[in-house]
């Protein structure tokens, strides 16, 4: 995956596709968003690049889903394709040219451009390695917890009446759904007693991190790395620490980098442990030891992300295993930028 939270979006195209016999429409759209349609000849690099490797990506992962949205039978038809790709690829190798000329036949292009803005955002994540214990101790005293089995993710069209619409997931109890606990409340104790923890770690900044990208690896005393993915969050809102910091210290977003902000919060503790609750989100994980040590993270739709080529998307509005065209300019090591023009596949939740 890409390293570092500033990474400008210049262009973004997603494919999409209609039912068979259906005449092609606009996809799904984010508030104030618009879409144009386009042809493969408009997209700059578009026959530059390696359709094969987006072709084998889309063929091992995209699946059939509920309907997002009853007006837009996307999912049915994405899957219908998906059945097309699958043959395709079991056929024999697949070239460049004949795998392009599989997206040009299946798909139509939009371009999205965002409400406010000619260019969109791009963020990137990685996948972390910290030091763990499966036992708590003195040196690993902070725990990560699986996912409780009292936790209900909402999904897309849950009417949950009496519950702030903004919660993504709540607490079953036995007078019915109520939010479940903020990180603050398990922070200090609310899940104690109910054998959730699945690991130790050093300090709550190497939590916040992990949390934050979703999936890690942890390496355990006797040298063995046990591998973590996401299993769940507890529904509250994410706050940007990042942000919060800039904004209350004027430090430019530019250089508010995840480096200096976990920078100051390893200096202090007390300073960490208040910012970090600012954030009420708390992540839950799952321990996967049969992942070979090469593969990626498991992203949301759970499958190994492979790095450029798999990207997260707000699953309310798309589906995973949609093939999405990203032109953005990165920065490079050195300091200089570089541009990134590819098919990538929607394979994970951001």
């Amino acid at each position: 995956m890409i390293r570092g939270a500033g990474l400008a979006l210049a262009l973004l195209a997603a494919c999409w596709t209609p039912v068979s016999g259906m005449a092609a429409s606009s996809p799904p759209l984010p508030p104030g968003a618009s879409a144009e349609p386009l042809t493969p000849a408009q997209i700059a690099g578009w026959a530059a690049d390696d359709h094969s490797a987006a072709l084998a990506i889309f063929a091992r992962g995209c699946q059939t889903e509920p309907s997002l949205r009853a007006s837009v039978a996307v999912p049915a038809a994405l899957a219908s394709v998906c059945e097309q790709a699958q043959r395709l690829a079991a056929s024999g190798p697949v070239g460049p040219d004949a795998a392009r000329t599989f997206f040009e036949r299946h798909f139509s292009f939009w371009r999205i451009r965002p409400p406010s803005a000619p260019s969109g955002f791009m963020t990137g994540y990685f996948e972390p390695e910290f030091e763990g214990s499966l036992t708590r101790s003195d040196r690993y005293p902070t725990p990560l917890y699986g996912r409780p089995p009292d936790l209900v993710t909402r999904m897309p069209g849950d009417d949950w009446p009496g519950l702030d619409a903004s919660l993504s997931a709540a607490r079953r109890t036995a007078s019915g759904l109520e939010p479940f606990h903020d990180r603050k409340a398990i922070e200090t104790g609310a899940l104690d007693g109910r054998n959730l923890e699945i690991l130790w770690m050093r300090d709550p900044v190497d939590r916040f991190v992990l949390q934050v990208q979703g999936s890690g690896r942890i390496r355990l005393p006797d040298g063995q790395v046990t591998r973590l993915v996401y299993s769940g969050r507890n529904g509250h809102a994410y706050t940007s620490l990042g942000r919060v910091l800039s904004e209350r210290e004027g430090i430019p977003p530019a250089q508010m980098t995840m480096d200096k902000l976990i920078g100051r919060l390893k200096a202090d503790s007390n300073f960490a442990r208040d910012l970090i609750r600012l954030n009420r989100s708390f992540v839950f994980f799952a321990r996967r030891d049969d992942l070979p040590p090469e593969s990626g993270p498991i992203g949301g739709a759970g499958l190994p992300l492979t790095p450029l080529r798999s990207i997260a998307i707000d699953r309310t509005i798309w589906p995973y295993g949609l093939p999405v065209w990203i032109d953005a300019t990165l920065p490079k090591g050195d300091g200089g930028m570089e541009r990134l023009a590819r098919l990538t596949i929607a394979q994970d939740t951001g």
